[in-house]
């Protein structure tokens, strides 16, 4: 797999202040981070910023970042999760060499060390069901209860943890508790449960474990076994550094870590929780997890954004200790700003309406010359045919325009990119009055596009021969909320039913249908797109990436 090369970017945060101090100071001689996805599900924009973070970190300061898999749950993880997650990280332009990990790498020894903490009375075996745990740990205002089996003896915990082990009780029957404080303000320090009955088959694994520990258990220890300097987490883990903090304290790791976490990424007019995200593949509001629609890695990648893009943006947001929400439009900025420069342009039609020069010979094609870049030289020219059947855009005709329209109407004269002025002199409508064909006249004279008498018109406008242009679907996406802060616990309500616009009778020039490469493209005056894997034979399909400028949020109003 090709990886686009990323260069060390340093930048100024509270983290990489505390690495440079920590560095400095000579408390690691080496930085080693980590980037700890649950493989159930695909990876999310949010991700990207951690990703870049971490990966971003120990290449400036010449470290190593891990890529480690905290598979905990089998029920919800799959193979295919695994695999994109992998295939996202590459593609935003990092590598984590041969640090590739699964904290089912370490279940024996979680287990092991899960044994000494019920020797040392840290830990006990809980028969009470998970509602049960819930009512008695208490709430943010009232201390928690002890478990009635908080005092088991030592003997009897160990004796049901290893009959639990070996499968001898159902799902739920028992659990796994560590022994702190019923009454702590910390919620997570009221006794967290650390493995659970859960008879699954792991995709590693298989069926050797009838138990698993819970993310907090492994996540902490798995970061103390492969030696991670700087555990770095979102904001919601703060509450939990306690606890994570204490298990490595009771426990024989071979080296202490240490947590910081900071903000993570809300963006406006979208949502990353992965329940969400999951609900609307299964649900059908989109195509899968790569619908370009989706806020997800892959849906970004298959949209045609570029993960120059990503990294920009996720440079520019920064990091912060506090929450808050970024404008989408930050996000479309950096998309924009990149493929106006890499971008090289072409031509399509995407709603076509005929146009024929009555003038122009019959039979005659002749070869234009456009240019490939405006601003960069070096990329040179194509022909494009000029013939004496045409189609322009639909929304460039009116056949009754007002006074501020300079487009092509009845009597007016206009110029057609790289080609002549034309005048439209006639409207063919259909039986039910609709506008199906224009008549044209050009003048000779204006090849290029320039009239030798020095005459202006107000309008150049794009165009494809009717005989050489080849058929396309184009599809058009906007934002898939139209609310810009979505409500997550009723988010259908707040879907975006234009999000998705299929154009099935587009025209492209052929060196776009003939290029099957990944590269995005400007179609003149209508935005960037990039060539999609669904395809009919002679009919290719190209997503719009985004368009030349911000629209959605003015043409949604702003709902809610």
């Amino acid at each position: 797999m090709t990886t686009e090369p990323v260069a060390a970017e340093a930048g100024r945060d509270f983290i990489r202040d505390i690495v440079q101090a920590d560095l400095s100071s000579n408390k690691h001689s080496r930085i080693v981070t980590r980037f700890p996805p649950e493989p159930n599900g695909y990876l999310h924009i949010g991700h990207a910023k951690s990703i870049a973070l971490n990966f971003g970190i120990a290449q400036e300061f010449g470290g190593k970042c891990h890529l480690r898999f905290d598979d905990t749950n089998p029920t919800r993880e799959e193979q295919e999760y695994i695999d994109s997650i992998q295939a996202d990280v590459h593609w935003l332009g990092y590598d984590w060499g041969t640090d590739l990990y699964y904290a089912s790498d370490y279940f024996d020894r979680l287990y092991d060390w899960a044994e000494g903490l019920i020797k040392a009375g840290h830990a006990y075996v809980d028969d009470q069901s998970q509602e049960e745990i819930r009512v008695s740990r208490g709430t943010l205002t009232e201390p928690g209860k002890n478990s009635p089996f908080r005092d088991r003896a030592v003997d009897e915990n160990l004796d049901l943890f290893r009959r639990m082990k070996a499968g001898e009780f159902p799902n739920g029957a028992r659990v796994l508790r560590a022994r702190i404080d019923m009454a702590s303000g910390n919620i997570n320090l009221r006794d967290p449960v650390l493995y659970r009955i859960l008879h699954a088959e792991h995709p590693r694994t298989g069926t050797k474990w009838s138990i698993y520990p819970s993310y907090d258990y492994a996540h902490g220890q798995s970061d103390a076994i492969e030696g991670i300097t700087h555990s770095i987490c979102t904001l919601e883990f703060e509450d939990h550094r306690p606890l994570y903090e204490w298990l490595l304290d009771k426990l024989p790791v071979p080296s202490k870590p240490r947590q910081y976490e900071f903000a993570r990424l809300n963006l406006t007019y979208t949502l990353l929780s992965k329940r969400v995200l999951t609900q609307l593949v299964r649900d059908g509001h989109v195509s899968g997890w790569d619908d370009p629609r989706m806020p997800t890695i892959a849906g970004l990648k298959r949209r045609g954004v570029p993960p120059a893009a990503v990294r920009e943006f996720v440079k520019r947001i920064g990091v912060a200790k506090a929450n808050s929400v970024v404008d989408v439009g930050m996000l479309e900025f950096c998309i924009r700003e990149h493929l106006n420069r890499t971008a090289q342009r072409r031509m399509a039609v995407l709603r076509p309406l005929k146009v024929v020069i009555e003038n122009y010979p019959e039979g005659q094609t002749e070869e234009l010359e456009a240019i490939n870049h405006p601003d960069d030289p070096a990329a040179g020219t194509r022909k494009i045919a000029f013939g004496r059947e045409l189609y322009i855009e639909r929304d460039d005709f009116m056949e009754n325009p007002p006074k501020k329209f300079f487009r092509l109407s009845p009597g007016n004269e206009v110029r057609l990119r790289y080609a002549y002025f034309v005048k439209c002199t006639g409207v063919i409508k259909n039986d039910a009055g609709d506008v199906v064909e224009l008549r044209c006249t050009y003048d000779p004279a204006t090849k290029g596009g320039n009239a030798p008498d020095g005459r202006k018109v107000k309008a150049t406008m794009h165009w494809l021969s009717a005989k050489d242009s080849v058929p396309a679907e184009i599809r058009v996406y906007n934002q898939l909320f139209a609310n810009p802060s979505p409500n997550a616990s009723n988010f259908a309500a707040d879907l975006n039913a234009e999000s998705l616009e299929v154009l099935p009778d587009a025209r492209i020039e052929p060196s776009v249908a003939a290029d099957n490469s990944n590269e995005v493209m400007q179609f003149e005056r209508q935005g960037y797109f990039v060539r999609d894997r669904d395809f009919a034979p002679g009919k290719p399909v190209f997503n719009r990436t985004i368009g030349l400028r911000d629209t959605f949020a003015k043409e949604v109003g702003g709902k809610g």
